[in-house]
């Protein structure tokens, strides 16, 4: 009994150290333990999911607030205005309605007159006079300048024209262009009657010169041409027959009168409408005229220039 008590004390009273002791609690990781624990239940949101991962002190350094937006509205953006290159005199009809403006300023310059605005000096429906070679004046003048006509001139006029027209009209039967197939037998073609009123004149007695100068330089200067461009040398092709026929009335009427006692010459005859035959012509050059690049109606534009020079010239040969 007494042996069992014994034992019993011994076993209760044994050392504390002998029993090991838990190691020593870092506070550190304490406090990190415990804010995860805290932590944790709210780690559904970003917020929750950056204080998991570091201290207090480092959020508070790290997180700082977007700036404010700025109610102040921007000033609104202003659209450039989109410029419209302005139009050419007569562009909106038609090429040809913009070569009648060119032979109008031509007119105006050659009467000495100082108005540059071709569209508001022109009349709106385009009936005004069209850059005519001869105007028709009261006291028998050509371009606003009194002249007496001369058969030798007037011989070398006739034959210069038919150079002219006859190299025209070759030009475009011959060519293989698809453009100048539109204007064969126009019914404005001038060789067959220019031939016949030459042969009346040389069966009257009278020589038939050769071909002058001015004929001859616009005869080479068409064939060079047509070769180059089909635009520019169409432009030629209606501004020949739309002198002849603005300014050839006048010339035909005061050298009739004054050289060939009245005779009607075949050069001022056609068969058919002739305003009609013009309409014609002049709508089958607007419509290739708008397959035109601006930079090749402009080019039009100075030949046409060119065109009334040249005819200019041989007009002239009935005075010299």
């Amino acid at each position: 009994m007494w042996l069992m008590e014994t034992v019993i004390r011994q076993v209760l009273l044994l050392p504390l150290r002998q029993i090991p002791s838990p190691p020593p609690l870092n506070s550190s990781r304490v406090a990190a333990n415990s804010m995860y624990g805290q932590n944790k239940k709210r780690m559904g949101t970003g917020r929750a999911l950056i204080l998991c991962c570091s201290d207090s002190s480092s959020i508070s350094s790290s997180y700082s607030p977007s700036p404010a937006i700025s109610t102040t509205s921007a000033p609104p953006v202003k659209r450039r205005r989109k410029r419209y290159r302005r139009l050419y005199p007569g562009e909106s009809k038609g090429i040809t309605e913009e070569m009648r403006f060119v032979a109008m300023r031509l007119r105006r310059v050659n009467k000495g007159s100082n108005d540059d605005d071709d569209q508001d000096s022109s009349s709106e429906d385009g009936k005004e006079r069209e850059g005519n070679l001869a105007s028709d004046d009261d006291d028998g003048g050509v371009g606003g300048a009194t002249w007496e006509p001369t058969l030798d001139g007037y011989l070398k006029y006739l034959v210069d024209s038919k150079l002219v027209f006859d190299t025209v009209e070759r030009i475009v039967d011959e060519s293989s262009d698809v453009a100048y197939a539109y204007f064969r037998k126009t019914g404005l073609e001038r060789s067959e009657g220019l031939a016949k009123d030459l042969e009346w004149i040389r069966l009257q007695g009278f020589v038939i010169p050769e071909p002058s100068n001015p004929g001859v330089s616009y005869a080479k200067y068409l064939n060079e041409l047509a070769e180059k461009s089909a635009p520019l040398f169409l432009c030629h092709f209606y501004n020949i027959y739309f002198s002849h026929i603005a300014g050839g009335q006048v010339i035909a009427r005061q050298v009739s009168k004054k050289l060939l006692e009245g005779r009607e010459m075949e050069f001022y005859k056609w068969e058919g409408d002739m305003a009609g035959l013009m309409s014609g012509v002049r709508e089958k050059l607007n419509m290739l005229g708008e397959h035109w690049s601006r930079d090749e109606k402009n080019k039009c534009l100075k030949e046409a220039t060119k065109s009334f020079r040249f005819l200019g010239q041989i007009v002239r040969l009935i005075i010299l």
